[in-house]
């Protein structure tokens, strides 16, 4: 099959991303138009996190034994669905519902691309799976910014119908252009939990767990924490997002560089550091320069970005060294557990606001990050002791 035709995956793995990150700019504007307060609204994306990190291992084992076009477009259909109803929703339990089918579709779609990506092309899996992921790379990068110009413009019920049509380009592309392809093994769902028991897994699916608390405790209110910190409106905030996208996507090649180089616990150390220094930068200019932080605030979003990032890159590539032959269920699981990190980031994000204190965010995320740097050195510091206890036990 020719590398080309995954771009209908590419284009619903845009679709899913675009609709997954754009809502950090729409808060505000969402709250006014819901009657409800932007904390309430920030739990629409606790309750898509939460869902989808426990359903994805679910929906995976459930539709195990579909064929997988068929599996790619009844996930894609429902996603395109699911935008539709959260376009109408007449008010906040019915937007959240929508949310949680648009978090059980996405969560089975995404995986089941990477999947039909690589048996469909077996001698070129690492540029069909970058085929699939690009499209959430553009959508850090292209589709948020543009998702907060089109709700300023037109509202943000509108942003939800853009991506229900995308979503209906890839589900017709997906039926029309690729063929069918037989369902696959998959691992069973105490397998999975056996597999995340493992002590050196699950340390590293802690520490992925609390990087993205902290990553998500400031990206879901980040449209409100740069228009009280620097007096963003949206214009400024679409740039902004654009930034932030364009360093972490940059971060993303360079964490898989770093992990290469250095080695993925150096590389997860060293990013997750940097993001801890990035993230107190954010409420440090805020607290310099109170409403006028910009355009100091570029400064740590960039390097929030880049470091962020491309901690999570070396995070995969430890679980893949850790288990090479249980790659894929490592790496689903640590999906799981970075939605698990979005949602109490997003949640813990929600009692700052709250509170009145949204530009001190920062520090809250900074702490997540610290914590999670704590968690990789002691991992460390774990296996060398084990490694040494190893060498003295042997015969001289």
């Amino acid at each position: 099959m020719p590398l080309p035709m995954l771009l209908w995956l590419t284009l619903g793995a845009f679709a899913i991303g675009t609709e997954g990150f754009m809502i950090a700019g729409l808060l505000p504007a969402m709250a006014r138009d819901l009657g409800v307060g932007i904390p309430a609204a920030g739990h629409l994306v606790t309750a898509f996190s939460l869902t989808y990190a426990l359903g994805t291992p679910v929906m995976a084992v459930l539709t195990a034994g579909l064929e997988r076009r068929r599996l790619l477009a009844l996930a894609m259909g429902t996603f395109a669905l699911s935008n539709l109803l959260a376009s109408l929703a007449p008010n906040y339990p019915g937007l959240l519902g929508a949310r949680l089918l648009l978090a059980l579709s996405a969560g089975t779609f995404m995986p089941a691309a990477s999947g039909y990506a690589t048996a469909a092309l077996p001698d070129r899996r690492g540029r069909a799976l970058s085929m699939v992921t690009a499209g959430l790379t553009l959508a850090i990068v292209a589709g948020v910014p543009l998702g907060v110009l089109v709700g300023e413009g037109f509202g943000w019920r509108a942003t939800f119908l853009a991506v229900a049509g995308l979503a209906t380009l890839s589900l017709l592309g997906i039926l029309v252009r690729l063929p069918r392809l037989p369902a696959a093994a998959s691992a069973s769902l105490r397998e999975r939990l056996a597999v995340a028991g493992r002590g050196d897994v699950l340390a590293v699916l802690a520490a992925s767990v609390l990087m993205m608390a902290g990553a998500f405790s400031a990206y879901t209110y980040l449209g409100v924490f740069l228009a009280a910190a620097a007096g963003f409106g949206s214009r400024e905030l679409a740039l902004a997002l654009l930034a932030f996208g364009l360093a972490s996507a940059a971060g993303t090649q360079l964490g898989g560089s770093a992990a290469d180089r250095w080695g993925p616990r150096r590389a997860a150390m060293l990013g997750g550091g940097l993001a801890a220094l990035a993230f107190g930068g954010l409420s440090l200019v805020a607290l310099l320069w109170p409403g006028h932080a910009a355009p100091a605030i570029f400064a740590p979003l960039l390097l929030w970005g880049l470091a962020g990032w491309g901690m999570m890159t070396a995070q995969q590539a430890r679980l893949v060294a850790l288990a090479p032959a249980l790659a894929p269920v490592t790496l689903s699981l640590n999906a799981s557990a970075i939605y698990l990190g979005s949602a109490t980031g997003a949640a813990m994000g929600a009692l700052v606001v709250a509170a009145g204190a949204v530009v001190q965010i920062g520090w809250v995320a900074m702490g997540f990050a610290l914590l999670s740097v704590l968690v990789i050195g002691a991992t460390a510091r774990r296996a060398l002791l084990t490694s040494a206890a190893t060498a003295k036990a042997l015969p001289e």
